[in-house]
């Protein structure tokens, strides 16, 4: 299990992890950007928090909760 901090922010490459990144990032969540999105626009997952103009983010305790919880499989319907 990946170490977050108790509190802060998760950005989305964070929160469903990057291959392309250099080192590869992980996923805490291993879902896709869409259904990412797709949940956050349903309520399945957090709300999205804009800390500026092209910085979005999600709540630690939001994506800590999500995680215990187990409510992140991949269907969003």
């Amino acid at each position: 299990m990946h170490s977050l901090p108790i509190t802060g922010y998760l950005r989305l490459s964070q929160i469903v992890g990057d291959h392309k990144a250099n080192p590869p990032i992980p996923p805490l969540i291993p879902v896709s950007k869409s259904t990412w999105w797709e949940g956050v626009r349903t309520g399945r997952y957090p709300k999205a928090i804009k800390l500026g103009p092209r910085i979005t983010a999600w709540r630690v305790e939001d994506i800590q909760k999500l995680i215990i919880d187990g409510k992140f499989d991949g269907n969003v319907a």
